[in-house]
């Protein structure tokens, strides 16, 4: 059975094959080559016979996002595929998941790893995104410690102080260190090696979105999930849809790169206008 004859197709790549990943890819990867990335050889199948299930070709890879040599082979053989048109990264850990060093590891300086290796391969005009969080909206920094997270190379990044394991000593506070560090190297990679390759790339920062992180998250301790919840403007939680519908124009507004979108259901808003804490009394 040959459901497509098309050669040359473009590359969309995808790194965690999660549910927002892959509700971001059936936007955009209509007729490309997929190519999907994750640690999980079970997520891995799974994903790949839903898409192959729609009508998408897809090829399969085992990533370790923590390790560097493994996400730039991810980068090599998508180029090898073809023209490198989108990139998406979701592979992360969220607070209840995982120990403050390991989050720093995989959403920082595994992402950052990502950018590293991307930026080189992308088709001139193409487009990456990395999913962040409203965490990364959530923490206070100094103009120099946000200096040191978006221009230290990748190499480097687990010397600084304020990366250490007796500086960072929670899983939440972890998150918001990583998060904002999405940010602010995605701005560097598109001002730097992205803009070599004439390619853009992004973030988006979405709120509560019902995944199986998300349930996860729900059953932590200290309710926070509800409260944000209630305190928002939307009052619910987003689908992976919506954050798709998102990524899709990020990844396609041609004049929009290095920037941030934050899709929270108006979180953020109410904990900086005070609402979040009178809602939570």
């Amino acid at each position: 059975m040959i459901l497509d004859f098309n050669d040359n197709k473009p590359v969309a790549a995808l790194l965690g094959a999660g549910a927002m990943g892959l509700a971001i890819v059936r936007r955009v990867a209509a007729g490309a080559k997929v190519l999907l990335g994750d640690v999980s050889e079970e997520n891995l199948a799974r994903a790949a016979d839903a898409l192959r299930f729609d009508g998408y070709d897809v090829e399969t890879m085992r990533v370790n996002a923590l390790k560097k040599d493994q996400v730039y082979a991810f980068a090599a053989r998508a180029a090898e595929l073809g023209d490198v048109v989108w990139f998406v990264d979701t592979a992360g850990a969220s607070p209840s998941q995982a120990a403050p060093q390991f989050i720093i590891d995989l959403d920082l300086i595994g992402t950052s790893y990502a950018l590293d290796a991307f930026g080189p391969v992308m088709a001139r005009g193409g487009a990456g995104l990395v999913v962040s969080s409203q965490a990364g909206w959530m923490g206070h920094f100094s103009e120099d410690e946000e200096s040191a997270l978006a221009l230290t190379p990748t190499d480097e990044l687990r010397d600084l102080p304020m990366l250490s394991p007796e500086v960072v000593t929670g899983s939440g506070q972890a998150y918001i260190v990583a998060k904002r560090a999405n940010h602010l190297r995605v701005r560097t990679a598109a001002a730097t090696s992205w803009a070599a390759s004439r390619a853009r790339v992004n973030t988006i920062s979405p709120g509560i979105v019902m995944t199986p992180v998300a349930y996860d998250e729900f059953n932590a301790p200290g309710n926070t999930y509800q409260r944000m919840i209630e305190a928002g403007a939307c009052q619910r939680v987003a689908t992976p849809d919506e954050i798709a519908a998102a990524a899709e124009f990020m990844l396609s507004a041609p004049f929009v790169t290095g920037t941030d979108l934050l899709i929270d259901g108006g979180t953020i808003a109410a904990m900086r206008s005070g609402a979040y804490e009178r809602r939570s009394n």
